[in-house]
């Protein structure tokens, strides 16, 4: 049992025995497939649900020697900031007790952060691997969407979400990053590995930022807690102090990445978890009666209320009448943010903000107001719209002990440049 509630299933997949991870522990998020091993997602939907299959990462993990020592809590199929959705109870940060570890990949990175595994596979669709690597003080990657194989990961917002590594140290990240990514013929928007990237991600993890240039949304700082932004700079100053130099740019479509993310991903999460209703996937209804009405039952059962929010505000902004208004607008403003993306890192190596304008909430502090938790995500969600690749490593802590992230940003594909500079800090 774990102290944190790191885990919902410990129960261990061995690895083949040989391989780069032989002999290493990696926790696997409960919303990632593993044949015979259940996964819940973190919903009560789902709590008796066994893949018959393993998901392509946790094949790869197996081959490549690691052993799984148990499927990690999450937000209620990823729909969280906190980790205090899950059907299986909140987790706690090991980093700042009393706080919650962030989401909605807590259970991993706490997982890590408490040594309960040397290191995690989360899933990042709005920040969901940055945020809690944040929170726990620990490195994330988000790797940029078709790096990495998402067959198997049972999906919330397919255009958005991608697998990546949680570690201690930038080359550990590296490393587990290496075994996940690469083409795979389940998922036909992965990417050649060594044409895009290249193998040996580790290597670039030698921490020489001489010469780097830095670029500085201010969108990003403004309204940001004082202690968060003040433990930013200090990080910016030792990367200067390393030879590193940075300018601030504006990206004025930021300030509409918000609002644009959660109309598409709620959109997505309505279609995907419309399966969700007792047929196929489910408590099985006992079909006394209207179809409809058991129907119902079972979802007004098995969801929690986090994820029927986002089901029915979806759902609004696909109805007829309202597409234009709602979804279409969300896409253009979508391509607005990567257009912006695009123009920044023409004239920069990479962009930096702090992963989370606040630092880790207490627990339950947000529950009863989403938007709250909605805004928390302004730095982390407009990468997701852009499908670029980022990293968060520690960058310091708040005067009261409170861990804070450096979120690094690279150009599609560029996950070699965010390793080599988040090494120099991590």
């Amino acid at each position: 049992m774990s102290a944190y509630n790191a885990f919902v299933t410990r129960e261990a997949i061995e690895g083949s025995g040989e391989g780069p991870l032989a002999g290493k522990t990696v926790a696997v998020k409960d919303n990632i497939s593993t044949a015979g091993v259940r996964t819940t997602c973190g919903s009560a939907m789902l709590e008796d649900y066994v893949p018959p299959y393993d998901a392509t990462v946790v094949q790869r993990l197996k081959q490549a020697g690691a052993t799984i020592p148990g499927k990690t809590n999450m937000d209620e199929f990823g729909m969280g900031t906190t980790t205090e959705t899950s059907a299986f109870g909140p987790t706690e940060n090991p980093a700042a007790e009393g706080h919650v570890p962030g989401g909605s990949s807590g259970g991993s990175a706490a997982a890590v952060a408490a040594g309960e595994a040397d290191l995690a596979l989360g899933t990042d669709t709005g920040g969901s691997i940055r945020c809690p690597a944040a929170f726990c003080g620990v490195v994330g990657i988000k790797p940029t969407y078709g790096l990495v194989s998402r067959y198997g990961l049972i999906a919330y917002a397919n255009s958005l979400e991608q697998i990546g590594p949680i570690a201690t140290s930038v080359e550990a990240a590296a490393e587990l990053l290496d075994v996940i990514a690469g083409q795979d013929d389940h998922d036909a928007t992965t990417r050649d590995f060594d044409e895009h990237v290249g193998t040996g991600l580790a290597e670039a993890a030698d921490g020489d930022v001489d010469g780097l240039d830095i670029g500085v949304p201010t969108e990003l700082l403004d309204g940001a807690d004082e202690a968060v932004v003040e433990t930013f700079w200090d990080a910016i100053a030792d990367l200067e102090a390393q030879g590193a130099s940075y300018h601030e740019v504006s990206m004025e479509s930021l300030e509409h990445a918000v609002e644009a993310y959660y109309v598409i991903a709620m959109s997505e999460a309505s279609s995907n978890l419309a399966r969700f209703d007792g047929v196929r996937y489910g408590p099985t209804p006992e079909y006394e009666g209207n179809w409809n009405e058991e129907f119902a039952k079972v979802r007004e059962e098995g969801f929690g209320e986090e994820v029927k929010r986002r089901i029915l505000l979806g759902t609004y902004a696909l109805s007829a009448g309202y597409h234009d208004k709602y979804y279409k607008q969300a896409q253009d403003a979508r391509a607005w943010i990567k257009q912006d993306f695009d123009e920044a890192l023409g004239e920069a190596d990479v962009l930096a903000s702090p992963t989370m304008p606040v630092p880790p909430m207490k627990r339950g502090e947000s529950l009863d107001d989403p938007l709250t938790m909605y805004l928390a995500d302004a730095n982390t969600t407009p990468v997701n719209l852009a499908n670029l690749p980022a990293i968060s490593v520690p960058a310091g802590e708040t005067d009261d002990g409170l861990p804070v992230g450096l979120q690094i940003v690279g150009p599609a594909f560029g996950e070699r440049e965010i390793i080599r500079a988040g090494s120099a800090l991590a």
